[in-house]
């Protein structure tokens, strides 16, 4: 055995949108699988967004003193962490294929919860950016 089998083989955790009652993967109208490519947890790219969501509430606790965070500033954070770990989708939203963007990403996860328990797992799941 070697500890290098166990390196990261790609920056990228690729996710296969299911329904969220049947798990039956979802469809765009061209038959092609709605798919989001995040940035894996170890990339360069996830951890600078961390890195500045992190960096962001330090520094509004610093100047105001304030040390303390509420839910809904952790749920904020999660939910920008995630739109900018967002590297491509192929997804139909309102009928449309929207083009990527943070706000747009944060958008669609704010509205659809599942969407974004279903991303946060993958990204929680050591197997999707490990591949060992």
């Amino acid at each position: 055995m070697d500890l290098k089998d166990f390196a990261p083989k790609s920056d990228e955790v690729e996710v296969l949108v299911k329904h969220p009652k049947n798990g039956e993967p979802l469809t765009n109208k061209d038959g092609s699988n709605m798919v989001v490519v995040l940035h894996a947890p170890h990339s360069k790219a996830y951890k600078e967004a961390m890195y500045e969501q992190t960096n962001k509430r330090l520094k509004v606790a610093q100047s105001s003193g304030d040390m303390n965070l509420t839910a809904q500033d952790l749920e904020e954070a999660s939910l920008e962490l995630l739109s900018k770990a967002t590297k491509s989708w192929k997804i139909t939203y309102d009928d449309k294929q929207p083009k990527l963007t943070v706000a747009k990403a944060k958008a669609i996860y704010e509205e659809l919860f599942w969407l974004k328990t279903q991303l946060e797992g993958a990204l929680s799941n050591s197997q999707a950016f490990t591949n060992v």
